[in-house]
């Protein structure tokens, strides 16, 4: 019996809706879960071979951040290295795959490390225990000593693909907004770090205000809002070199809310000009601008389709606010959200399935999901206050702004998924909010 037959079956009998849905179509058995609840599959992560002195310590934190990887999506379970009866002792040792059943592993991850200078090499296998063989070929990835977090993220990614089918989000970034002092006197300051939380590096200093970072469709460059004109405007921050340069506004208007074009050549906005705020596009080479909408309301926080056909943003044209979706050239807009409440920062999930949003009804905030058409509302979370969500790079996760009650609150990134499953919070040095996700790094 396969491994991935195993796990369908798993998911099958957790589901108390029709909640999964599984095709085999052109390929490997993909499994989509939108909704109920899914048993965790049970797998073993067998310590990686040192493969000499030098390779001891980044082996050991390869095998570790693996397992975080994986038992932090809430779709496998580890199981400890105390309950094993049997070891690997090489990376060509032959799998007493008896071993790994009688402790109900379903799938064995193997691995080796080599060190050679600032080099590292690190290989590896997945294993189908019950079947006995090999899923994929084992595969290597090499780096350097300092990016070693990079290289476990990059062997998770591929366990993650091979078993579920579907591709990984670990080997990413999120660009955020880190916060410092009491909440009528916060500073902020753009940061970077690994989806996780590690290597965090701040972008800017805390002198002026930033706001609402975003990252490019390939992760090399950063939109984000700053006040250090005294005005709202946008800026374009290299990544690499962290150069930036601000991008072309008239005198006397507040541009904010920016989002990159799916090809990176154009930046969609928010403009506000003697009281009316609209939604523009701009060329990034040219700085030529395009007015998309025109309407006595106010029109932010557009996001566009994976393909660029269509934006989603939202309004308070009938009083409150909902979202909108419209043709990317502009034109007519159509509602789709419709319960009650208000409804804002929609961002389009890079599937093109889903569109993620904040909504506030009731005094409670939510980060929820719907279909492109405004059908199927699912609220995900709830609490005091929260918003702006952003999607993981393969659709499964929600990262967004937790902020808690009272003048001590404090602001906090958190991440669940889509079925509204295994919420938690993202480390981080202190506050944060205002997350942006980074594509997969090449």
């Amino acid at each position: 019996m396969s491994l991935r037959w195993i796990v369908f079956c798993l998911a099958l009998l957790g589901a108390l809706a029709p909640a999964l849905r599984a095709s085999a179509q052109d390929g490997p058995l993909r499994i989509e879960i939108t909704e109920g609840v899914q048993e965790p599959m049970s797998y073993a992560v067998a310590s990686f071979i040192p493969e000499g002195a030098a390779a001891t310590q980044l082996a050991a934190d390869i095998s570790r951040v693996v397992t975080e990887d994986l038992d932090g999506t809430g779709l496998f379970a580890s199981i400890p290295q105390a309950a094993f009866i049997s070891s690997v002792t090489s990376f060509s040792s032959p799998i007493e795959f008896a071993d790994w059943k009688a402790i109900n592993a379903r799938a064995l991850i193997t691995g080796a490390v080599s060190v050679a200078g600032e080099s590292v090499t690190v290989k590896f296998r997945v294993w189908d225990v019950f079947s006995g063989e090999e899923l994929g070929e084992g595969l290597q990835f090499a780096g350097t000593t300092a990016g070693w977090r990079r290289m476990a993220h990059k062997v998770a990614d591929t366990v993650y693909e091979r078993i579920t089918g579907e591709g990984g989000y670990f080997d990413s970034r999120v660009v955020y907004v880190s916060e410092d002092g009491p909440k009528d006197a916060r500073k902020k300051r753009l940061a970077i770090m690994d989806y996780d939380g590690a290597n965090v590096q701040y972008l800017t200093d805390s002198r002026n205000i930033v706001l609402a970072p975003r990252f490019s469709p390939n992760g090399d460059r950063v939109l984000y809002t700053s006040f250090e004109s005294g005005f709202p405007r946008i800026y374009v921050l290299d990544v690499a070199n962290v150069g930036r340069r601000v991008l072309e506004s008239e005198d006397g208007t507040m541009s904010f809310a920016p989002r990159f074009s799916p090809d990176s050549s154009k930046v969609l906005f928010s403009l506000e000009a003697g009281g009316n705020t609209d939604l523009y596009l701009m060329d990034i080479a040219s700085g030529a601008k395009t007015r998309l909408t025109s309407a006595p309301s106010i029109e932010t926080a557009p996001s566009y389709s994976p393909d660029g056909s269509r934006i989603v943003f939202e309004s308070d044209r009938t009083g409150t606010r909902q979202l909108y979706v419209m043709p990317a050239s502009g034109g007519e807009a159509v509602r789709i959200s419709q319960g009650q409440g208000n409804y804002g920062t929609p961002v389009w999930s890079p599937r093109g399935d889903l569109i993620a949003f904040t909504k506030q009804s009731k005094g409670r905030f939510h980060i929820g999901v719907m279909k492109t058409d405004g059908s199927a509302e699912r609220l995900l979370t709830a609490s005091f206050l929260e918003e702006g969500p952003t999607w993981s790079p393969n659709g499964r996760v929600i990262m967004f702004t937790r902020e808690t009650q009272g003048a001590q609150g404090k602001s906090s990134l958190y991440t669940v998924d889509i079925t509204g499953r295994n919420l938690k919070q993202v480390r981080t040095p202190g506050g944060a909010s205002d997350p942006s996700w980074s594509p997969l790094q090449k």
